[in-house]
């Protein structure tokens, strides 16, 4: 179980009607990293993603998670297992408040569904675990505050806050700072650092100045393949990363 890798591919492919969206990926990630999944549009990234948490079903390959296959597992059953896709398998309710909705994410960890109608007993007794989440992504000041009405930012922090109350050893963070501001992007970025302190991280992301600030190792895709992999310093300057990004009009 205490294996240097958390989570391995082997062989990873799926097909869409004889298109080859993901062709032969095999992924590993270090126990306790941060891992960015990156590439031009169309490179496969979103699919990938969908394989390992089984949103997807391969079409070919094999998919470990802390020595055991889940090629095959439910979502919810592999989420379970402690690898969770955060912004996905969390669940944020527009009209509750910032902590009636980590509250309800932990009433989900503890076996228990959605139960508004539980007690305030219950329900108070989750709120101190709630009150530290809250705190520890930066969202005190808003503890009461209906997440409708938090800035676009400020909501994926609660969306973090709600993955964190399921306790996931290794969380998937699928494009964390997409259409955010700098400041906003700054905010989730110091975020992702303190949450990945005791967890590993892999991460789909398009925003390349948070990918070589906080990545430890890097996947490029391009059409489905892996086209590179290692740090940034090594990546950034692999020839073929910079015709795959330059060819589809990216920086």
């Amino acid at each position: 179980m205490a294996g240097e890798f958390i989570l391995e591919t082997e062989g990873l492919t799926k097909e869409f009607r004889g298109f080859v969206a993901v062709n032969i990926v095999n992924l590993r990630v270090r126990r306790g990293s941060i891992h960015a999944l990156i590439g031009p549009n169309g490179a496969g990234k979103t699919t990938c993603f969908n394989l390992l948490t089984h949103f997807l079903v391969p079409t070919r390959g094999r998919i470990t998670y802390n020595g055991r296959a889940i090629t095959g597992a439910r979502p919810a059953d592999i989420a379970r297992m402690g690898l969770v896709r955060s912004f996905q398998i969390s669940a944020v309710f527009p009209h509750l408040t910032v902590l009636e909705n980590v509250r309800v994410a932990l009433q989900r960890k503890r076996g228990n569904s959605f139960d508004f109608w539980r007690s305030d007993r219950v329900l108070d007794s989750l709120n101190d675990r709630a009150l530290e989440l809250i705190d520890a992504v930066g969202l005190a000041e808003f503890v009461e505050t209906p997440a409708v009405e938090l800035a676009y930012g400020r909501k994926r922090a609660l969306e973090i806050a709600t993955t964190l109350a399921l306790d996931p050893e290794m969380m998937l963070l699928d494009e964390p700072t997409a259409g955010m501001g700098h400041e906003d992007v700054g905010r989730i970025a110091a975020l992702i650092k303190k949450v990945a302190a005791n967890r590993t991280v892999l991460m789909v992301e398009h925003n390349l100045s948070v990918v070589a600030d906080l990545s430890h190792t890097i996947t490029v895709l391009a059409r489905g393949e892996v086209l590179a992999e290692g740090d940034y310093a090594m990546v950034s300057k692999n020839p073929d990363v910079v015709q795959a990004y330059m060819g589809s009009g990216h920086a």
